[in-house]
């Protein structure tokens, strides 16, 4: 088992659901709204709880798109790409992001786990276009001007909580 994993939480999760096969989605919620993703630490523990295989808990959380296996930062910025976004230039600001953050197509996390960026084909917000979220906080009609102020903002956040911590 992985020392830096906090068991614990699947541990409350099961109290709570039950240690049956029901249990795992569950348990892959909690632990990934902990991590912003799952460990891998996280898959025999919990097949070993839940009494099933390993390769059962791991089908599930690579079945639903919901779940990373994958650490992503802890601001997680998702640009929305549809239609409305996109004619209203979504890609300036997805470009904007990624300058501003040291990202790539290829690199979507930053080193410090602090930003993800990721596009969606469509947040449905499109009378607010071009919008983006972070984590579960919508912005609307984003210009790169905006992702400038915006980042800083986050990066400032981050900062206070690292004195503060």
């Amino acid at each position: 088992m992985c020392m830096d994993f906090d068991y614990s939480i699947i541990d409350t999760v099961l109290k709570e659901w039950g240690y049956g096969a029901s249990s795992i989605i569950p348990v892959l919620h909690a632990v990934q709204e902990r991590y912003h993703y799952i460990p891998r630490a996280a898959f025999p523990y919990i097949a070993k709880q839940v009494d099933v295989g390993e390769a059962r808990v791991y089908g599930v959380a690579t079945f639903y798109e919901n779940f990373s296996l994958e650490a992503k930062g802890r601001f997680i910025i998702r640009i929305c790409d549809g239609t409305a976004c996109h004619v209203r230039k979504s890609t300036p600001i997805l470009e904007a992001l990624r300058t501003e953050l040291g990202l790539s197509v290829q690199k979507r996390t930053s080193d410090d786990l602090n930003f993800t960026v990721e596009t969606v084909s469509c947040l449905g917000a499109c009378g607010l276009a071009p919008v983006l979220m972070v984590n579960d906080e919508v912005h609307a009609s984003m210009t790169e001007e905006k992702v400038h102020a915006l980042i800083g903002e986050l990066k400032t956040e981050v900062a206070t909580e690292v004195v503060h911590a």
